[in-house]
């Protein structure tokens, strides 16, 4: 479903600030893969998801998206093909818009408009019977501005409104990051829930150990812009945080410095 061959990223190249930030990397998801990344600042774990979303053109490489090639395909035409949840709640909603309207838009994507009646009653008991899942009392709220939600009710309608018309693949960018641990695990434990429903390739960065091995199929460890680690399987559902620092140790010959990483 995802397919990154060889792709390099320099930034400020033949400056002072050069900086490159991803070297030579190569990744292959099959279809139904949930893929954790982790890696301390800098590793370029945010730099391969927005490689991938086309917010910037890479320098060398390709990436195919369900065999099609998106290498020089835009940001906006690869939306078609993504679903993604950033680590800003702020982020992937309109905030002077209620919740059916924001999830309404989110229907019709890739749609053509028309002057017929925006939002019609079965529509609105569909958003209800999705909302309630959330156990976050949003389904009696559909007229509310998403602007007066708090930050996890409002990365809860986000994650929604990513996965409401199945993507290819599912970009999840540390979206627990700016929530309260409580508020947190129950985005985490909805979206583990969404993804195995849909059947829906997921890469999710994490700044957490503990949720890179708990969730998932598969976790890939990053450091200064190239996969260190890759462990899937049985390895990775016997996987500690201990044995994973281990790991890192051996293959990168430093210590993971983040605490919060390692800590939760």
């Amino acid at each position: 479903m995802l397919e990154i061959k060889n792709i390099s990223k320099t930034f400020y190249p033949g400056t002072i600030n050069e900086k490159q930030a991803l070297k030579n990397i190569s990744l292959t998801l099959e279809d139904g893969d949930f893929v954790t990344v982790i890696g301390g600042n800098g590793a370029g774990k945010s730099t391969m998801l927005n490689a991938i979303a086309g917010v910037w053109p890479i320098d060398e490489g390709q990436i195919s998206i369900d065999g099609k090639d998106v290498t020089k395909l835009s940001e906006y035409k690869r939306a078609a093909f993504l679903g993604r949840v950033f680590q800003d709640p702020m982020n992937g909603t309109a905030a002077t818009m209620g919740i059916e309207e924001n999830l309404a838009l989110a229907l019709r994507r890739g749609k053509r408009r028309t002057l017929r009646a925006g939002i019609h009653s079965s529509e609105r008991e569909t958003y209800k019977e999705l909302l309630s899942k959330f156990n976050l009392g949003l389904e009696d709220r559909l007229t509310s501005k998403v602007g007066l939600l708090s930050g996890g009710q409002r990365q809860a309608l986000t994650l929604l409104m990513a996965t409401l018309k199945k993507p290819k693949l599912l970009l999840l960018d540390e979206h627990t990051a700016a929530l309260d641990p409580k508020t947190a695990a129950k985005v985490l434990e909805t979206t583990d829930r969404i993804v195995k429903n849909e059947n829906l390739t997921t890469l999710m960065i994490t700044h957490n150990m503990k949720d890179a091995i708990l969730h998932g199929n598969r976790l890939i460890m990053m450091m200064e812009g190239k996969i260190i680690l890759d462990i899937r399987g049985e390895e990775k559902n016997n996987l500690t945080v201990e044995e994973l620092l281990h790991k890192f140790e051996e293959v990168s010959g430093e210590e993971f410095t983040s605490d919060t990483a390692i800590l939760g």
